[in-house]
C-alpha cells in the first residue's frame, strides 16, 4: 500500500513538474495510439460497412477472420510486422523498423479487426426497412452506405473506444517494432515495462497512473459525445 501511495505521489509530481521526458512520452503515446486508431477507423468501418451491408460468396469466412482478429495476440502482430519491416523483408527498404511509424502500423493492425467487428454488428443491427426506404428515394450504393454509417454512428463510437483502448494499453508489439528508444520510440507502456524491470516500482506505478488517467480522459470525452448523440 505504501508503494502504491508513493507511486501515486510520484505520478502527480511528474505531471505537476512538467518533466520534459515524461511529457515527450505522453505526447508520443497520444500521437502513436491516436493515429493508429484513426487508420483502423477508416479501414475498419469501411470493411464493416462492406461486410455488414452486402452479401457475397465467402462472407461468413471473412467475418470469421475478422472475429478471430478481434483477439489477435499483439506479440504475433509484432512478429509479422517486424518480419515485413526487417531490412531484408518486403518493406525493409523503407527503413521503418524501430520508428514511431512502425509502432503506428502495428497498433493499427491490432485495432482494425476490433473496429471492423463492432462495425459489422452495428450495420447488421440497422433495420432493412431503412435501407429499402433510402434506396426507394433513388440513392446510390455509396450514398446508402454513407447514410447508414451515420445512422450507426453511436455504435461506431463504441468501436472507436474499443480500438483506442486496445492500442493505448498494448506493449508487446510496440516494444518489438519500436524498440523503446529513449526520446524517439518510448511510450508509456514500454517505459513502464522498463522501469519495472529496473526495480523502479514508484516510477512504474506513476507512469501506469498517467496512462490510466490519459485513457480515462479520452474515453470520457468520447462517451460524452456518444451519450449526447443518444439523447438527441
Amino acid at each position: 500500500m505504501e508503494l502504491l501511495l508513493e507511486g501515486l505521489s510520484k505520478g502527480v509530481s511528474l505531471l505537476l513538474q512538467g518533466d520534459p521526458e515524461v511529457l515527450h512520452i505522453v505526447l508520443l503515446t497520444l500521437r502513436v495510439s491516436g493515429t493508429a486508431t484513426l487508420l483502423s477507423l477508416v479501414v475498419g468501418v469501411s470493411l464493416g460497412a462492406l461486410v455488414g451491408l452486402s452479401s457475397f460468396p465467402g462472407r461468413s469466412i471473412l467475418m470469421s477472420f475478422v472475429n478471430t482478429g478481434m483477439g489477435l495476440p499483439p506479440v504475433v502482430v509484432g512478429l509479422f510486422v517486424t518480419i515485413f519491416l526487417w531490412r531484408n523483408g518486403p518493406l525493409g527498404a523503407l527503413g521503418l523498423l524501430y520508428t514511431p511509424t512502425a509502432m503506428i502500423l502495428a497498433q493499427a493492425v491490432i485495432a482494425t479487426p476490433i473496429v471492423a467487428g463492432i462495425s459489422i454488428a452495428a450495420m447488421q443491427g440497422l433495420s432493412d426497412k431503412l435501407r429499402l426506404q433510402i434506396l426507394s428515394l433513388g440513392a446510390t450504393r455509396f450514398q446508402v452506405a454513407w447514410i447508414l454509417i451515420k445512422e450507426a454512428r453511436l455504435q461506431l463510437l463504441a468501436a472507436v473506444m474499443a480500438g483506442f483502448g486496445g492500442v493505448i494499453s498494448e506493449v508487446g508489439a510496440s516494444m518489438m517494432v519500436g524498440g523503446n528508444i529513449k526520446g524517439y520510440t518510448r511510450v508509456l507502456t514500454t517505459a513502464t515495462v522498463m522501469e519495472t524491470a529496473k526495480g523502479n516500482f514508484d516510477v512504474a506505478i506513476a507512469l501506469s497512473i498517467i496512462l490510466l488517467l490519459l485513457a480515462y480522459a479520452i474515453t470520457l470525452v468520447l462517451t460524452q459525445v456518444q451519450q449526447k448523440g443518444h439523447g438527441a
